[in-house]
C-alpha cells in the first residue's frame, strides 16, 4: 500500500533532499502544492503550520511533528481523529549544554572576569561552585532526566516536579504540583521542562516566585506560559542577586518594548535551548513510518487529553 507524505516546515528543502535519498519504500513525496493538502495521509509537519490546514486533510491518519511542543495542535476547536506523534529523546543533550553553559559561567563569573580582561585588573574573586547546590527540576520526562544524570555530576543534589510524584532515577526526591511551594523555597537553580497543559499553565506565578531565594538561578526552557513574565520582571527588580535565564515566551519574538529585556540579571535567548536538528527527526519518522507500516505502536504518541 502506497502512502501520500506532505511536508510542512521551514525547512522543507532539507527534509526533501534526506527524503529524495533514502525514502522508505511505498512512501511518495508530495509537492507543496495546497491541493496535495487534501491527498497526504501522513503529515511530517511544524505544529503552527500545520494547525489553520487540519480542517482541509481530508485523508489524514498520521502527523509526525518535527517539534517537542505541540501546543498549537491542542485546541479542542480542532480535529483530533489522528495520532499524533512529536520528537523526545533528542532534546536531553542538547538541554543540558544551554544550561550548564549558563549556570556554570553564573558560578565562574565569566561576564566578571572578561570585564576586568578589557580593563586589564588582575583580580581574583570568590571561587563558587555546583558542588552541593540544589537543583529543582520542573518536570521529570526524559530531557529532564539527562539534565539531573549531568547535574549528579557536578555533585548537585537534584529534585523532581511531577503528577504523581513517582521516583525517578537520578532524582535525589521528588513531589508533585502541590510541593511546589516547599521544593522552589529550598532550591539554588529552579529550571522548568513542564509541558503546557492546564496544570501547568500560570504555576510559576507572583506567590511562587516571591518563594525563591535571593541568590538563586530560574531558567525557563519549557514552555512560555508556565511563567508569568510580568511577575518575574518585578521580582528581578526587587531582588538584583537573583538571575533569570529565560528560552521561551508566551509571545515570540519577545516584543521590543517588554522591560524585562533591559533587567541586568535577566539573559533572553531566542527559543535556542535545543533546536530540531533535521537528521535527528527524520531517525524518528523512518523509525515510525516501519512501526505505522506493520500497525504497531508509533512511538513519542501524543495523548490529546493530556496535551503532551
Amino acid at each position: 500500500m502506497e502512502h501520500k507524505l506532505l511536508l510542512l516546515t521551514k525547512h522543507n528543502d532539507q527534509y526533501r533532499s534526506m527524503l529524495e535519498d533514502s525514502a522508505p519504500p511505498g512512501l511518495i513525496l508530495l509537492g507543496e502544492e495546497p491541493s496535495n493538502i487534501k491527498e497526504a495521509d501522513i503529515w511530517l509537519a511544524e505544529p503552527a503550520l500545520a494547525a489553520p490546514l487540519l480542517g482541509h486533510a481530508t485523508k489524514l491518519k498520521w502527523l509526525q511533528s518535527t517539534f517537542a511542543g505541540v501546543d498549537p495542535l491542542m485546541s479542542p476547536r480542532l480535529r483530533q481523529d489522528y495520532l499524533l506523534t512529536n520528537i523526545k529523546g533528542i532534546f536531553g543533550p542538547l538541554m543540558s549544554e544551554y544550561l550548564f553553559g549558563y549556570l556554570l559561567a553564573h558560578k565562574r563569573q565569566h561576564a566578571k572576569y572578561r570585564q576586568q580582561q578589557q580593563d586589564r585588573v588582575w583580580r581574583p574573586g570568590s571561587f563558587k561552585t555546583l558542588q552541593g547546590q540544589h537543583l529543582l527540576l520542573l518536570g521529570t520526562g526524559s530531557i529532564a532526566e539527562h539534565i539531573a544524570t549531568t547535574a549528579k555530576h557536578f555533585g548537585m543534589l537534584v529534585s523532581g516536579i511531577n503528577r504523581g510524584g513517582q521516583a525517578v532515577e537520578s532524582f535525589d526526591r521528588v513531589g508533585t504540583l502541590r510541593d511546589l511551594s516547599d521544593f522552589i523555597a529550598q532550591a539554588d537553580a529552579i529550571t522548568n521542562v513542564l509541558p503546557s497543559t492546564p496544570q501547568t499553565r500560570g504555576i510559576l506565578d507572583a506567590e511562587i516566585l516571591s518563594l525563591i531565594k535571593p541568590n538563586a538561578v530560574l531558567c525557563n526552557l519549557g514552555r512560555g506560559d508556565v511563567l508569568d513574565l510580568e511577575a518575574l520582571d518585578v521580582q528581578l527588580s526587587l531582588y538584583p542577586r537573583q538571575q533569570a535565564i529565560l528560552d521561551v515566551f508566551n509571545q515570540e519574538p519577545l516584543p521590543t518594548n517588554h522591560p524585562i529585556w533591559s533587567r541586568p540579571n535577566a539573559t533572553i535567548t531566542p527559543h535556542i535551548a535545543a533546536p530540531s536538528f533535521a537528521e535527528q527527526v527524520m531517525e524518528i519518522f523512518f523509525h515510525n513510518y516501519k512501526l505505522y507500516l506493520t500497525g504497531q505502536s508509533l512511538t513519542h504518541q501524543v495523548c490529546f487529553q493530556q496535551g503532551y
